[in-house]
């Protein structure tokens, strides 16, 4: 007797085992049914032409997985067609700043279903080979996207690149300009930092930083050096000025993008004309890597490369005093241009 009730129950607790792992793939085909179904704002009437129609976040999500499937070949360009796609020249740049935090800006941007970023830094603006290649090879370089969308691409070379401004402006001259910036010295460093890994991967010798920041001769700063030049965001930012107004910038705190991403997205999306959608769940403190992930939804998730957030080095602190001594009058006049106070020293 007893072992026959051990039998029913053991074939009552499979029954119930099986109706449980039942429910639960149901439950989760029916949140992804509930999110295909639940429709985002419209978005705002610049984005497109055609009757607003709402975009569900899950459609668009598939249609990047089309996308990627045409990019490998198993997708025909008759399917892209019949989904309404398009290649479209960029509303927006990340125009810059090197190692200010433009491949997380764009990462978390691309959070946002009205936005689709270009996967590679173009550098078609700022390189003359690529330039001569015509605005038609820069369009091919765009990604697909739903008319309504805004295009988005990054190469921070254009900030500091002299002919940008004026190629930006010939193909769009109200272009929305995105700079995000980090503290000078911060920047300069973590710019050495990356040059430095890439040479000891090399197995090559490289300078130490205040070698290279700061003039032997002379013991003052040293303008010539590139990670230092770049630092002055102002003397770059007064060449844009003669083409653009400063009401087509944005500038992105890099520091907080760090620390405190969401409202500095918000801010982005403000700019953009964008309806708010990016939220606190879409962003998620990694304490293994010690920065923000993203989370697109509950299934898909995202880290930004390895390569990102890097340990710098040991800097001698007179050295650092001394940068930020420089920098200060132009972080001053930055300041005062763009109208955003940032908590430099």
């Amino acid at each position: 007797m007893l072992f026959k009730q051990q039998a029913w129950l053991r074939q009552k607790l499979l029954v119930l085992g099986s109706l449980a792992v039942g429910s639960l793939l149901y439950l989760v085909a029916r949140v992804g049914s509930l999110d295909r179904l639940q429709p985002i704002c419209p978005i705002e009437s610049r984005l497109g032409a055609r009757n607003q129609a709402d975009f569900p976040l899950r459609a668009l999500q598939f249609k990047r997985g089309l996308l990627h499937e045409f990019r490998k070949g198993n997708v025909s360009k008759e399917q892209v067609r019949l989904h309404d796609l398009v290649q479209q020249l960029p509303k927006a740049i990340i125009i810059g700043v090197r190692k200010g935090g433009t491949r997380a800006l764009l990462e978390m941007l691309n959070l946002h279903p009205a936005v689709v970023k270009a996967s590679q830094e173009i550098h078609f603006f700022d390189n003359d080979e690529n330039y001569a290649k015509g605005i038609e090879w820069y369009r091919k370089k765009m990604p697909f996207s739903y008319p309504q969308q805004i295009t988005i691409e990054k190469s921070p070379a254009y900030f500091i690149t002299e002919e940008v401004p004026e190629r930006i402006y010939k193909m769009n001259s109200s272009i929305k300009l995105l700079i995000i910036v980090r503290e000078p010295t911060t920047r300069a460093i973590s710019d050495y930092t990356q040059v430095l890994e890439g040479k000891e991967r090399k197995n090559k010798t490289y300078y130490k930083f205040e070698k290279l920041a700061i003039d032997p001769n002379t013991c003052e700063v040293n303008t010539k050096y590139k990670a230092v030049r770049t630092s002055i965001y102002t003397k770059h930012l007064e060449r844009w000025l003669k083409y653009f107004p400063i009401e087509q910038f944005h500038i992105v705190d890099g520091d907080r993008l760090i620390t405190e991403p969401l409202p500095e997205l918000q801010l982005v999306e403000k700019f953009l004309n964008l309806p708010p959608r990016i939220s606190q769940y879409n962003l998620y403190f990694n304490a293994t890597r010690g920065f923000y992930c993203l989370r697109f939804n509950i299934i898909f998730n995202k880290c930004l490369a390895g390569s990102k957030g890097r340990i710098h080095p040991e800097v001698d602190p007179s050295v650092i005093t001394k940068l930020r001594k420089f920098f200060h009058p132009f972080n001053q006049k930055f300041y005062q241009i763009t109208g955003r106070t940032l908590n430099w020293p």
